[in-house]
């Protein structure tokens, strides 16, 4: 019965693997939150493997406050690249294979295509370096580690886009979307089950672990803007407030986001062998979802 070890279980991608704890009951999970495992502390960590020793670490636990990070320069670092350096490090001695989630936001813009894992980075933001450098830590200490770049992660948990606009959608009459940066919603539940199928394969003896080493992409299939997006969120809600498109210039933010960031995921599907939902697909679901647990 392998073991698995949720990371920063307290947060809207470590609520998805714990809700689907259950699709998996001979499997062991460990869902320590940020005051019962803190990656930024090594001797705790160190404590917390030798006790534990699990066979899976999935590092969800991530410093995500975008624009915030432009002034927490240094919280950003310690979060994202050397707590995760330090996580690769022990998952090595304890020979545990780290799956770590990272951002499309680390690649050069001018990229009008769908990015490959291949693709130059450039991070215009602090959050961007910070998780760039973490990548770039952890393939230096793990090779064999699974590094997993995503996009616009949303789930029925926590605080996200589609959850600020069906909170705005109730209390405006009118919002105002950028429509000039597209990529690809990600239902975060999606990108947890998708983890959770490729560890089954494993464990069956289907899929070879050195076959999921190094980065890879993922989010929901199809392209959109944050325009369409949250058109989409009213469609299905039936909300009735009106979206009107902007550019990026008209809603300025501390930190730059990527004008495209849609991610091939031909590697990914290729490794696994799994496919991957469609976004609108995905998005209803977790609406129905956030129903559910509103009444």
């Amino acid at each position: 019965m392998p073991t698995l070890l949720i990371t920063g279980a307290g947060g809207q991608l470590g609520k998805e693997f714990a809700a689907l704890a259950h699709s998996f009951p001979k499997w062991h999970f460990l869902l320590p939150v940020r005051n019962e495992l803190d990656i930024t502390d090594t001797t705790q960590i160190e404590d917390f493997f030798a006790n534990h020793q699990p066979d899976y670490c999935l590092n969800t636990a991530a410093y995500t406050a975008v624009d915030r990070a432009e002034q927490e320069r240094d919280t950003a670092f310690s979060i994202n690249a050397t707590a995760a350096h330090q996580l690769a490090t022990i998952c090595k001695k304890y020979n545990t294979h780290l799956f770590h989630y990272s951002t499309d936001y680390v690649y050069q813009s001018g990229i009008n295509r769908p990015i490959q894992e291949t693709d130059p980075t450039q991070p215009k933001s602090v959050y961007a370096a910070s998780k760039l450098a973490g990548d770039q830590m952890i393939g230096g200490i793990l090779p064999a580690a699974t590094i997993i770049r995503t996009s616009w992660v949303y789930s029925s948990y926590g605080h996200n886009f589609v959850k600020t606009m069906l909170r705005l959608g109730q209390e405006r009459p009118e919002l105002r979307v950028v429509f000039d940066q597209v990529g690809t919603p990600t239902y975060a539940k999606d990108l947890a089950l998708y983890t959770l199928q490729m560890i089954e394969k494993i464990e069956a003896g289907i899929l070879e672990k050195d076959k999921l080493a190094g980065i890879f992409h993922f989010s929901n299939e199809g392209v959109c803007s944050w325009y369409d997006f949250a058109q989409a969120i009213f469609e299905l809600t039936k909300i009735t407030c009106k979206v009107y498109p902007i550019e990026s210039w008209e809603y300025p933010t501390p930190a730059q986001r990527p004008n495209y960031s849609v991610l091939n995921k031909a590697k990914i599907k290729k490794a696994s062998g799994i496919n991957i939902p469609y976004w609108r697909e995905a998005l209803e679901r977790c609406l129905k979802e956030i129903n559910h647990q509103a009444s």
